[in-house]
């Protein structure tokens, strides 16, 4: 049971959204629901969750467009996107737009509530680890905290990162002033055999470079042509 963890289910679809909050709640968990995006900001007006589980195709403001809203900001929960579009183009724009992690509709129950706990327990993980010596790297000015998952840019203020953008940045910070390959990437970020494809990389790197290029006017990521990209300036491990 993890009765403290707090999940909001967006789905318009209102059946749909009963039997995900029902079966969601059968585990232990506090959730509450809402029909749309605008019933979804009022109810995180009230108190944040933890996790939200988002359906993609809703009148009115679309998933996608949420999924960019939580994350433009600061500390955002989770995004689980549920869509009835499931092909790998459509993966890839979830994972752009900041989601973390992406299921096709229908999904399997079981599927669903496994990556609920992993996303969960991903992000009590983060928010409870300690301050390590060497866990911090400074680099251009910027500092990143990969034990906590806290980027800072160079005037101290924080960056909200996905958990793909971090662990593509944490990637570069343990690998500075080298080209590393798409695939070279895949593996150091999300492991062999993972499922996120050569373009969600891309993808991903185009919105940590966006990130990074808006509070800072130095290139941090270069991209080589045809080899892959690379961290320009030299890392501190502090």
């Amino acid at each position: 049971m993890d009765i403290e963890s707090r999940i909001l289910v967006v789905d318009d679809d209102e059946d749909l959204r009963k039997l995900t909050a029902d079966f969601l709640a059968d585990h232990g968990y506090e959730v509450d629901t809402a029909a749309n995006a605008t019933d979804m900001w009022k109810r995180m007006e009230d108190r944040r969750p933890d996790l939200v589980v988002l359906d993609v195709m809703m009148p009115g403001e679309d998933g996608l467009s949420v999924a960019r809203r939580l994350t433009s900001g600061g500390s955002a929960p989770a995004i689980l996107m549920l869509s009835a579009l499931g092909n790998d183009t459509d993966r890839i724009v979830g994972l752009e737009v900041g989601a973390d992690d992406y299921l096709p509709k229908p999904c399997n129950p079981r599927e669903l509530l496994a990556r609920v706990r992993a996303l969960l327990r991903r992000q009590r993980a983060f928010a409870s680890a300690p301050e390590v010596r060497g866990s911090q790297y400074e680099f251009g000015g910027w500092r990143l905290d990969v034990v906590r998952r806290d980027l800072r840019d160079p005037g101290g203020s924080y960056i909200n990162l996905s958990d793909g953008e971090f662990a593509l940045l944490r990637t570069f910070v343990e690998h500075p002033q080298r080209v590393l390959s798409r695939d070279q990437l895949l593996d150091y970020a999300r492991g062999r055999g993972s499922e996120v494809y050569d373009r969600a990389i891309d993808s991903q790197i185009s919105r940590l470079r966006r990130k990074l290029n808006e509070r800072g006017h130095a290139e941090l990521i270069r991209t080589v042509r045809n080899e892959g990209y690379m961290l320009l300036p030299p890392v501190v491990r502090l």
